[in-house]
């Protein structure tokens, strides 16, 4: 079974068990995927869909952030819930440790030197950890070791 035969399946449990919350995001999910099927006039392969759940994860992000600097908890908390289900379908993100470890792989790997060569490193360690590492830490780290 695919990622998105999956939500399918998930969906109508959820639909059925009347989990709101749940509900509501796998419905946003679907659409986000559909729409995106839409653009590349194909259906999505499973690293796609990882891509747009990805994408739906760090609107989430940006929306807590938002709704804590206005002061509006209620729906930064539905927000974090929301990005809660998410997650479920992303695979385990690699801890701060194991990104430190990549990054220096990465640099050891592509002999860079300066910080002229970050894009390389960078497309190294996120060509190889796609969906599974957060791409602003891993610039934050390469920059701070190249720069150093």
């Amino acid at each position: 079974m695919n990622l998105q035969e999956k939500i399918e399946k998930d969906f109508l449990v959820a639909y059925k068990a009347k989990e709101e919350v749940r509900v509501a995001v796998l419905r946003m999910l679907k659409t986000a995927a559909k729409n995106r099927q839409v653009e590349l006039l194909r259906p999505l392969t499973d690293e796609e869909m990882l891509e747009v759940i990805a994408r739906q994860v760090k609107q989430r992000q940006e929306s807590i952030v938002s709704f804590r600097q206005a002061g509006r908890n209620e729906m930064a908390d539905r927000e974090e819930a929301e990005m809660a289900e998410l997650m479920g379908y992303l695979p385990t993100q690699l801890t701060a440790e194991e990104t430190s470890a990549a990054v220096d792989a990465a640099i050891a790997e592509t002999g860079a030197t300066s910080v002229k060569q970050m894009g390389m490193v960078m497309q190294a360690v996120m060509g190889k950890h796609k969906g599974r590492i957060d791409g602003k830490a891993v610039g934050e780290m390469v920059k701070a070791r190249l720069s150093a």
